[in-house]
């Protein structure tokens, strides 16, 4: 099973730039969506050949997840939310249930500000993210992926200026990077890392200022994370950065992982 996730950046601007050629020369079963923007009923449309489900945030032109399942996959919706109905919470955490029983889960953490209320925001919404781990992972032999942009590095490896930004920017904060340690430490695994190695990056995102995308100064901010019973059937991981500023379709690159399901 092929499964990708992207942040998408606005999936109706994604499309016109060219995310649906994308699609179709990756060829992933299962797309795990994040910062959507828009209604069920305006992104069912761009994604021809898949069912989608899509938890929208209930603030217009925020957030927004989607699970795309290629047609003719079994896909059922579990849930959303991670026990928050603040507003700003939602759009997302989505669950869905696939075939050969894994569960995947379509996540955007909030950005947050350093040192505002946002950043209160984010800790708050990460310890409902903490809690909800904590019961699907219950179950030793689960299979789920929990995949998305988790606006987080884990260390130096992940983000090209790390000390300038240490402790001083949102994502590069001890306090959060201490999340993703306790979540892959225990039993979580982070499949991308599992495979390319301790190599800097391969990042995933890139600022939209100066030259950062032509100089590659990134960031590996989105994650497929997986239950050990999934990640020990991860095969291969790749990144797709485009191949000039100019053609990219999102400021995220979709980072896709090959597991070997029966």
């Amino acid at each position: 099973m092929r499964i990708t996730t992207v942040n998408v950046n606005g999936i109706r601007a994604a499309a016109r730039k060219g995310m649906g050629q994308w699609i179709a020369e990756r060829d992933p079963d299962v797309i795990l969506l994040q910062e959507v923007r828009a209604d069920p009923e305006l992104v069912d449309p761009l994604l021809p050949g898949y069912s989608v489900i899509t938890e929208a945030c209930t603030i217009k032109g925020r957030a927004g997840v989607a699970v795309a399942v290629r047609e003719g996959m079994d896909a059922v919706m579990l849930g959303c939310g991670v026990g928050t109905d603040a507003p700003v919470d939602t759009g997302r955490w989505l669950e869905v249930s696939l075939p050969d029983g894994v569960t995947v889960v379509s996540t955007y953490i909030h950005s947050g500000v350093a040192g505002t209320e946002k950043m209160d925001m984010k800790y708050a919404h990460l310890d409902a993210v903490e809690r909800r781990l904590g019961e699907l992972a219950a179950d030793p032999d689960a299979k789920v992926l929990v995949a998305g942009d988790f606006n987080i590095v884990r260390g130096p490896l992940d983000i090209t200026n790390f000390k300038p930004n240490h402790n001083k920017t949102s994502g590069v904060i001890d306090r959060e990077m201490a999340y993703l340690e306790r979540w892959f430490g225990n039993p979580w695994r982070d499949v991308h890392r599992d495979l390319v190695g301790d190599v800097q990056g391969p990042y995933t995102w890139w600022s939209q200022r100066g030259k950062a995308f032509d100089n590659n100064v990134g960031w590996r901010i989105d994650y497929q994370m997986a239950t050990p019973a999934l990640a020990d059937l991860a095969q291969t991981a790749i990144v797709d950065r485009a191949p000039s500023y100019d053609t990219r379709w999102s400021d995220h690159a979709p980072l896709t992982v090959e597991y070997a399901l029966d």
